[in-house]
């Protein structure tokens, strides 16, 4: 592996580039504020990323993705690449190795069937139709409300019932008494016959 393809130049030129682009930033906001030392740090900066940028330019581009592990040649537009059935490859067409793709791809197949069978799920709840929903919540507000008023009346009938039934309980004792007093003046009476 190359030093320009280690992980301690790439961190090396992000600081460069960082810090040139900082020294640039600093002396252009001295530049606008007049201080005296705003020629010097701005031409240091626009000197320093010029260098910079002439160097990646030099350098290239490094790619970031890990397709052409997998795929061999695929980063490359006229690479003729076999499919998998089509055998072993040759030097002029590069093939791929069944096994190797299917270790590399793992559970793969499994989760996107998962996924397919979730989506066949809202697919299928896309479909409900739900225009007549509004009516049916409604008809059971109507429904509800009716029942709390049937509920109130049941309530204030128990009430009623209540009061009925302890003015009943009043009037047996009234009439107890009743009888008792009447039974008292018959006595009464019939002792008066008696003596009489």
């Amino acid at each position: 592996m190359s030093f320009i393809k280690s992980k301690g130049f790439k961190y090396i030129k992000n600081l460069v580039i960082g810090l040139g682009a900082a020294v640039v930033l600093v002396g252009a906001l001295a530049k606008l504020l007049s201080h005296p030392l705003a020629d010097i740090m701005l031409t240091i900066g626009l000197l320093t990323e010029a260098g910079i940028f002439a160097f990646l330019g030099i350098i290239g581009p490094d790619p970031d993705y890990y397709w052409n592990k997998l795929y061999p040649g695929l980063d490359n537009y006229n690479a003729k690449i076999q499919p998998l059935a089509a055998g072993p490859a040759t030097e002029d067409l590069p093939g791929l190795n069944g096994q190797v793709v299917e270790q590399q791809l793992g559970g793969m197949l499994t989760e996107l069937q998962g996924m397919s069978s979730s989506l066949g799920s809202l697919k299928a709840l896309q479909e409900v139709d739900f225009s007549s929903t509004g009516d049916q919540i409604k008809t059971m507000g109507n429904f509800y409300g009716r029942m709390n008023e049937a509920m109130a009346n049941i309530s204030d009938s128990l009430e009623d019932t209540k009061n009925y039934k302890d003015q009943l309980t009043a009037l047996n004792q009234n009439l107890g008494s009743l009888n008792s007093v009447y039974g008292n003046i018959l006595s009464a009476m019939g002792n008066i016959r008696r003596e009489a």
